[in-house]
């Protein structure tokens, strides 16, 4: 891959009721699929159609994921595995500007840090086991898949915060 491709990496933490984290996957990294420098081709020719990101969304995935792990996610993939995804819309995500130190900063960079936090209940009271994960933008006022990553079961009670962090470098 070239120092000049388009990166992402996500990191999962899972917090209990006292806001205590039990579990952190580290950082690793998600897929760039094609639609992204489709849609990152729209904004450089100035297509008022196109719309950056607007959702983060969590599926189950398949369960046959856990006895025999997919393959790497199809580059070309414009949706979740999952036909019926959780949808975090982009009012519920916080988007940052990173440095190259990962600070925050207030000015546009080449990278941003995008946090999406599922509540207590969220997406539901019971238990929601989740095996895949994607960012969404929009074009020409249909879904656009910008990163696609599959990962091993994480099964989130209803008392369980489930932050996730997604960086994009340019």
């Amino acid at each position: 891959m070239s120092e000049y491709a388009i990166k992402g990496i996500y990191r999962d933490r899972l917090l209990d009721e006292r806001g205590t984290e039990f579990f952190d996957s580290g950082w690793k990294p998600n897929l760039i699929v094609t639609t992204c420098r489709v849609l990152l081709g729209s904004f450089m020719n100035n297509d008022n159609t196109a719309k950056g990101i607007q959702s983060l969304q969590v599926g189950r995935g398949n369960q046959s994921w856990d006895t025999n792990p997919p393959g790497p996610p199809d580059p070309n993939a414009v949706k979740l595995e999952d036909p019926t995804p959780f949808v975090i819309p982009l009012a519920s995500l916080v988007i940052q500007y990173l440095n190259d130190s990962d600070a925050i900063v207030s000015n546009p960079t080449s990278r941003i840090q995008i946090v999406a936090t599922l509540g207590p209940n969220q997406p539901t009271a019971q238990t929601y086991q989740l095996r895949e994960f994607g960012l969404f933008g929009s074009s020409k006022g249909l879904p656009c898949m910008i990163d696609y990553i599959r990962h091993p079961l994480i099964e989130k009670s209803g008392s369980v915060t489930l932050e996730r962090r997604v960086r994009l470098i340019f």
